[in-house]
């Protein structure tokens, strides 16, 4: 085969193994909190907020501001850690294909 041939059949498997990758990750709930666990969240691989769970003794009016930040630090915690998740599983999948997994590409 020749190297053409090889490089688009890698191309080939890694578009499909990326597509089964991105389909998982949509159907992960990620993680994430905030203020030492007052505030959790989860979202899935594309960032969607899943659910919210706030700490009942949090619950007060005068800390309305406190309970946004917390809300806010949450979800972003959560996104983080899908990116992270997303970076690792592409990573792995350009690994299985003997790609370079920092994305440069041998010429």
């Amino acid at each position: 085969m020749t190297n053409i041939a090889a490089m688009m059949q890698k191309a080939q498997q890694m578009k499909e193994r990326m597509g089964a990758m991105q389909a998982e990750v949509m159907q992960m709930d990620i993680p994430g909190e905030a203020g030492g666990g007052l505030v959790k969240v989860a979202t899935n691989g594309k960032g969607e907020v899943r659910m919210i769970d706030i700490q009942k003794d949090l619950l007060n009016p005068d800390d309305k501001e406190m309970i946004e930040d917390l809300i806010t630090a949450a979800i972003n915690d959560s996104r983080n850690r899908a990116e992270q998740i997303i970076t690792e599983k592409t990573q792995k999948i350009m690994s299985d294909l003997g790609l370079p997994t920092d994305g440069s590409l041998p010429m």
